[in-house]
């Protein structure tokens, strides 16, 4: 009887262990890196999806920096080493990316990438790409700048991670709409590799080299906040027409006092929300869209606290 009784422990702890490793599939969330509230608000979207997803988890993780591409190569290969159920990738570089990408097809394990896409050379190597059009909002940024300081005189571009797949959608869309529709002259761009306080250091130098600059552009989150704070610093906010892009607290302030027009928002929540359902819908064998536009909306003081700003400010 006792032996029977150990049997029947033995197999309850079997079975249990295999319900433990059938509820415990994990979805690699991985990204450019971790140190800013837009990639933390891309988190949140991730975790929301999967507290509504029957066995799976999620795991987030980003590397140093935007240009610590050999770190983010490595999340990516322990990533499939431990063999996770499938892998949310916002690649840091169009190209960098594409072995380790590869590594995840040969493995059997699907790839999203959210944000910035891969280079040509890795399409066949991920199956859906989640993202702003950023070309579109590059534009959308570059004509509200226009409607507001005319055609003609002086602006500034503060960009961050040169070649990155967002950073040539968004700053060559701004760029191209600009020489198009007007006769501004463009100083920059200039990068701060998404780093606040060299963002901060380069505008507070581009505003002091052109005291007849009349609009200026930061491309990202941490580019736009440095630039808030040096037009703060020098006591340009609000006399230098400033556009930014994405909405966490600092932009928001910004916005509402003055010192930058507008801001081009999108949706970061949505980028990890839905990275981690088309994971869950290709591992259950459904058919997925190649590309998904998560959206942008430009945010100025007067829509700010409107429901759909809300939507996306974080």
């Amino acid at each position: 009887m006792k032996k029977f009784i150990h049997t029947l422990i033995a197999a309850a702890l079997v079975a249990a262990s295999s319900m433990a490793l059938a509820a415990d599939k994990e979805i690699a969330v991985i990204v450019k890196t971790a140190n800013s509230d837009f990639w933390q608000n891309v988190k949140k979207g991730s975790n929301a999806a999967v507290g509504n997803l029957k066995g799976y988890t999620a795991t987030f993780q980003g590397a140093a920096s935007d240009t610590d591409l050999a770190g983010q190569v490595a999340l990516v290969e322990n990533a499939v080493n431990r063999k996770v159920a499938g892998i949310v990738l916002a690649p840091s570089d169009p190209d960098a990316l594409i072995p380790a990408i590869k590594k995840a097809w040969e493995a059997k394990i699907p790839v999203v990438l959210i944000d910035s896409a891969a280079s040509d050379a890795g399409k066949a190597y991920y199956q859906s790409f989640l993202a702003t059009d950023n070309k579109a909002a590059g534009e959308m940024s570059a004509k509200t700048l226009i409607e507001k300081i005319g055609t003609t005189g002086k602006i500034a571009i503060m960009s961050y991670t040169a070649g990155s797949g967002s950073e040539i959608g968004r700053v060559g869309g701004f760029t191209d709409y600009i020489k198009k529709h007007s006769k501004l002259q463009i100083v920059g761009p200039f990068y701060s590799n998404s780093q606040m306080g060299t963002a901060l250091n380069q505008t507070t130098d581009v505003l002091a080299a052109n005291p007849d600059l009349k609009g200026i552009f930061g491309a990202n989150e941490p580019t736009a906040i440095g630039m808030g704070r040096a037009l703060v610093q020098s006591g340009k906010a609000g006399k230098v027409v400033a556009i930014g892009f994405d909405g966490n607290a600092d932009l928001q302030g910004f916005v509402k006092d003055g010192t930058i027009e507008a801001i081009a928002v999108q949706s970061a929540f949505e980028m990890g929300n839905l990275g981690v359902k088309t994971v869950a819908e290709i591992v259950a064998g459904k058919k997925v869209p190649a590309f998904r536009d998560t959206g942008v909306l430009m945010v100025n003081k007067k829509n700010i606290d409107t429901p759909a700003a809300k939507n996306v400010l974080y």
